[in-house]
């Protein structure tokens, strides 16, 4: 299978996510709470949304994306949102205080603190990928969890899965 996670850091990247994700499951025939709807399985004569999506065993599709926030704002927005169902628990991760629209504080200090928490949660999902084809980041350039923190987990991506030759 081919694969891609999705990684929306800082409040543009979870704010983009949010609105990916419901139209991912309208195209799929997904429903909000990870089930298909009853019209779906006319429509999903394919398979193409494993990409972007998993199953778990009881037949809920579940998106292949982590949310990351160092301030619990915004990821709070999805936890009690429409599609609060679609994500699992541990794929929405927050910190206690923001960076301050402040690249260092992203990068070297608040960004420091949950770093090694959001690369495990990555390494979960890519654990559970047969051909992971790459990660698709979604954030902004400014603020400090979007340039700062997504400079440091790209960082540590590039070290822990490198380039496909």
């Amino acid at each position: 299978m081919r694969e891609c996670i999705s990684v929306h850091v800082g409040q543009a990247g979870v704010q983009i996510g949010n609105a990916c994700w419901e139209l991912f499951c309208l195209e799929h025939g997904i429903q909000a709470d990870g089930t298909f709807g009853v019209q779906a399985n006319k429509v999903n004569d394919d398979d193409s949304f494993t990409t972007f999506f998993s199953e778990t065993g009881n037949g809920k599709h579940v998106p292949r994306a982590v949310m990351v926030d160092l301030e619990p704002t915004v990821v709070d927005e999805v936890r009690a949102g429409t599609y609060r169902q679609l994500f699992h628990p541990e794929q929405l991760i927050t910190g206690k205080e923001d960076a301050a629209n402040n690249y260092a504080r992203g990068h070297y200090t608040v960004g420091k603190e949950s770093i090694d928490l959001v690369l495990d949660r990555i390494r979960k999902l890519t654990d559970a990928c047969s051909g992971l084809q790459g990660f698709l980041i979604f954030h902004s350039f400014g603020g400090g969890t979007g340039s700062g923190f997504t400079s440091l987990l790209m960082e540590r991506l590039s070290l822990d899965y490198g380039k496909k030759s």
